[in-house]
């Protein structure tokens, strides 16, 4: 078989150029999807990357395509100089060099064994690259096979036709963790007007994944286990931010309470625009606690807790960034649950979940609780992801991973006076493991809460609207 499928490619070579031009829409919209999860600050390896189109387009600091056919990497060549490239097997590469991005689009159907691919995939991972593979979706097979007895796609050779279970499987048996799936497309060819409503918006919405003509599947190496040593414990410093509103009997309490996690602990309030003495409070706390607790203060600029976050944040300098909202119904006792998560690998994204114990009586109200599960289900769509609790305050990540997010910003723009979309959307765009964690939400016992349930839920729709323009239907 496979001297059947390099015979075929071999043949196809010299016609490879008009046969991927008339079907450049459809690779053209595959390269678009995978794109937006990458950066041109990465280095990117495509395995199977034929005459190297896809590899030329993506964004990457620096690129490397692999194929078995001399004849189409001699094309990549001569079409891309500025991409390296390279005439070996998936199954034996032969590279030594480690990439942030490894790209496997439309190949994993012609490997004699998906497994033993893998395995030389593991060689080219450090711990934080992402495995990015695209496939036919199998319930395609028969639509497909019909194209190509009536001549609208080029007959092939026999392929493996895989579901997700059956990719997420085999990932799994090589030491991958599947940690986001996506489908989409349902009109392969460029027809005006009907291929833009069905591929960028019917084949997003619920169900129709099912259907869609491809599958998108991302995966990272899995962490090692790291509990299996306490070199987790000290390996990273820690800063947390503490916005603070009227928040001035909370203030003492929460330095009292806040444990020290990771080589060292720094804590940062940022008041911004109080009518109690929340900033005087700030400044007693500060001064008793000299020279026991790393404790630092700050007036935001603007307004909303969104704007104290980024003001925090541009002042910390701890290797790990988490926020604690001034009310204390995230008991501070918890933080340490959210840094074992993180520094043990288990997300890059650590998001607190309010909504799976039983809550304080009188913590939330009963009309707060049922908009937070509704918001929950639309961002978990929207985000490809499990979020079971949007707007929990408390939310954790690596402090490079937010500058880089800080640096794209402007992708979404500056629309979120919550905080906590900001960093969920960007997290996504970033292509973080993202993990819901649970934790036990307290009454608040000191002050009033600050959301305004009508005008914050309708400003919250606005924003997943707005979100689904540019994550689902982009």
């Amino acid at each position: 078989m496979m001297a059947d499928i390099k015979q075929y490619f071999s043949t196809l070579a010299p016609k490879w150029r008009a046969y991927r031009s008339k079907r450049a829409y459809y690779w053209n919209q595959i390269t678009r999807f995978v794109s937006f999860y990458m950066n041109p600050g990465q280095s990117v390896i495509e395995i199977g990357c034929a005459a190297g189109d896809m590899i030329a387009q993506v964004p990457g600091r620096r690129k490397v395509g692999i194929d078995f056919c001399p004849e189409l990497v001699e094309q990549a060549r001569e079409a891309h100089p500025d991409v390296e490239f390279h005439v070996m097997e998936a199954e034996n590469i032969t590279l030594s060099e480690k990439f942030d991005v490894i790209l496997l689009s439309n190949l994993t159907g012609y490997l004699m064994d998906i497994e033993l691919v893998l395995d030389q995939v593991a060689k080219l991972c450090h711990p934080h690259s992402r495995v990015i593979i695209t496939s036919y979706n199998r319930m395609w097979e028969p639509l497909i096979s019909f194209a190509e007895l009536i001549g609208l796609k080029r007959k092939g050779p026999e392929q493996n036709w895989l579901s997700k279970d059956d990719m997420r499987n085999l990932l799994s048996l090589t030491g991958f963790e599947t940690y986001r799936t996506n489908s989409s497309m349902l009109v392969p060819f460029n027809i005006p007007l009907v291929a833009p409503l069905f591929n960028r918006i019917i084949s997003h919405l619920p169900l129709m994944g099912y259907v869609s003509l491809n599958d998108y599947i991302f995966a990272r190496p899995m962490p090692e286990d790291g509990h299996a040593s306490d070199d987790w414990r000290t390996r990273y410093s820690v800063s947390v931010v503490i916005p603070a509103r009227n928040e001035s009997g909370n203030i003492r309490a929460a330095v009292e309470r806040l444990p020290e996690m990771g080589s060292h602990t720094e804590i940062i309030f940022v008041e911004g625009n109080s009518t109690d003495d929340t900033w005087q409070e700030i400044g007693r706390v500060c001064k008793e606690y000299e020279g026991r607790r790393d404790v630092k203060m700050a007036q935001q600029d603007g307004r909303g807790k969104g704007d104290a976050v980024r003001k925090g944040y541009a002042m910390a300098s701890g290797d790990i960034l988490m926020i604690l909202d001034a009310d204390l119904t995230v008991p501070p006792e918890d933080l340490p649950k959210f840094y074992r998560a993180i520094a043990t690998g288990k997300g890059e994204f650590i998001n607190g979940v309010r909504l799976v114990y039983p809550m304080e009586k009188g913590s939330m109200r009963t009309l707060n609780t049922l908009g937070n599960h509704f918001f929950s289900s639309l961002f978990s769509w929207i985000l490809e992801t499990p979020i079971k609790d949007t707007l929990c305050g408390t939310k954790v990540m690596f402090r490079k991973d937010y500058l880089r997010l800080a640096a794209g910003r402007s992708f979404f723009g500056d629309f979120d006076p919550f905080g906590d979309f900001d960093l969920l959307f960007g997290a996504h765009k970033l292509n973080l493991r993202m993990v819901d964690l649970p934790i036990r939400y307290r009454e608040r016992k000191y002050g009033t809460t600050n959301i305004s349930r009508f005008r914050h839920g309708l400003l919250l729709l606005k924003m997943s609207a707005f979100a689904a323009t540019k994550i689902r239907f982009r």
